[in-house]
């Protein structure tokens, strides 16, 4: 389902490819490659270590200006932390993706839920799927994997980050915010 989501054109410097995550902390980055490193090599496409994260709201190309408004809304968002179990390896046919991940969480959900209606508030198009929280580890993975059982990361959630997705660049950190 898809609530007035917009494609501007990627690559002009009035636009960004922006989107909310969560962003982990070096040890728990570094559980997700030992994770990882269970399923061996599936593509070429690897996520790189350093663009590791779990998407929670997808907004696509946005226009540069409508940043400081959506820092400012999101600033008054008041949200729970909460942990989240990645316990099992999945695969999405399309877009062809395999990940780590886990079941959803209410407080997780909650946040998410208050993503969405700000930026519902603001006139600003996303992408709305069900969210499955999940860590991409492979692109252009053709056919399902048979996957092991990962050991599971317990993940204590206690931020979030508006990223900026740059062509053939680490993601940049653009805000962050704590949880209470």
């Amino acid at each position: 389902m898809r609530y007035g989501y917009k494609q501007l054109t990627q690559g002009s410097s009035q636009t960004v490819r922006i989107f909310f995550a969560l962003w982990p902390e070096e040890h728990i980055r570094d559980a997700i490659i030992d994770r990882r490193q269970q399923l061996g090599q599936l593509t070429r496409r690897k996520v790189p270590d350093h663009n590791l994260h779990l998407t929670l709201l997808f907004l696509g190309n946005q226009r540069r200006t409508v940043l400081p408004e959506l820092k400012r809304a999101v600033d008054v968002i008041k949200a729970d932390t909460f942990l989240l179990k990645l316990n099992e390896f999945g695969w999405f046919r399309m877009p062809r993706v395999a990940w780590l991940g886990g079941a959803a969480v209410e407080a997780g959900q909650r946040l998410v839920d208050a993503l969405a209606a700000t930026c519902t508030t603001l006139g600003m198009g996303y992408r709305q799927n069900p969210w499955n929280p999940h860590v991409t580890l492979y692109r252009q993975v053709q056919t399902k994997p048979v996957f092991p059982q990962p050991e599971t990361i317990f993940w204590p959630v206690s931020s979030y980050v508006l990223l900026e997705s740059i062509p053939n660049k680490p993601y940049k950190i653009l805000y962050q915010w704590a949880l209470s």
